[in-house]
């Protein structure tokens, strides 16, 4: 390969190499970006929907608790302890994939908390069951008063404990997304750099290329329009090089072979 074919080539075979590498690190940047992002969007989603879950769960666990031990509805057993296993399974699926669990573990305090004061009544209802109905009415304001004492606080403090864990997906966000902020530039690096190499490349071979082609190519056509039209002398000025001095001998030759044939 000559001189001129491999400056060229080497040139743009750059740009195309150039090209290809930061798209490949673009993408493998932009596909990351991606999955975080996503990920993000997965985790905040389902963090919600267990904690609404639990929400639930709690709401059902404090009504069923409200009609038995306010209202004295001996119906409500099952119901109150298909709400609490509702609340612990669903916090069973929270720790298990959450993973940031110090907002879990005051949940799971104040959970096993609401179970012990939940089997506690439940077996002290029991033995109301089995007393005589004179004693009933003394136990119905009982479990009124157990109701707005003990449970009421612990309720509160399980409603508040699954709204911090609501918002804890939210508080995790800040550095997630310092860090999608980071891979967002390290994606965009490679891009400017290419570019900015392909600008440097392209004024070298614009450079190049009007020094060793075009100028050369100007030189020597407007030296050989003047020896067909006033028979100037063929002379080009400046130092040629590879097929530029090729064509300037091949010129003169073919100069030199008409003087001889006018001769």
């Amino acid at each position: 390969m000559t001189g001129m074919r491999r400056r060229v080539t080497i040139g743009f075979g750059s740009i195309v190499c150039l090209l290809f590498f930061s798209g490949m690190v673009s993408l493998v940047e932009l596909s990351r970006l991606s999955r975080d992002t996503d990920d993000i969007l997965q985790t905040s989603k389902r963090n919600i929907e267990l904690a609404r879950e639990m929400l639930d769960a709690a709401h059902g666990h404090n009504v069923s608790m409200i009609r038995l031990a306010v209202f004295g509805d001996r119906g409500s057993d099952s119901l109150c302890v298909a709400s609490l296993e509702r609340l612990e399974n669903t916090l069973q699926e929270a720790q298990h994939e959450a993973l940031e669990k110090s907002y879990l573990d005051s949940l799971s305090f104040v959970t096993t908390e609401l179970r012990l004061l939940t089997d506690s009544y439940l077996a002290f209802g029991a033995v109301e069951r089995a007393a005589k109905p004179q004693e009933r009415s003394r136990a119905d304001s009982l479990g009124a008063r157990w109701y707005n004492e003990q449970y009421e606080a612990v309720y509160g403090r399980l409603t508040s404990a699954i709204k911090s864990y609501m918002t804890s997906a939210q508080s995790s966000l800040a550095p997630r997304t310092e860090q999608m902020k980071k891979n967002a530039y390290r994606a965009v690096t490679p891009v400017l750099i290419s570019l900015v190499v392909m600008i440097a490349i392209v004024l070298m071979l614009f450079y190049f290329m009007l020094i060793y082609s075009v100028n050369p190519i100007l030189r020597m056509n407007k030296g050989l329009g003047d020896w067909l039209a006033f028979r100037v002398p063929f002379a080009v000025a400046g130092d040629l090089k590879d097929e530029m001095l090729e064509l300037k001998e091949k010129i003169d030759t073919l100069i030199g072979l008409c003087r001889q044939h006018k001769a």
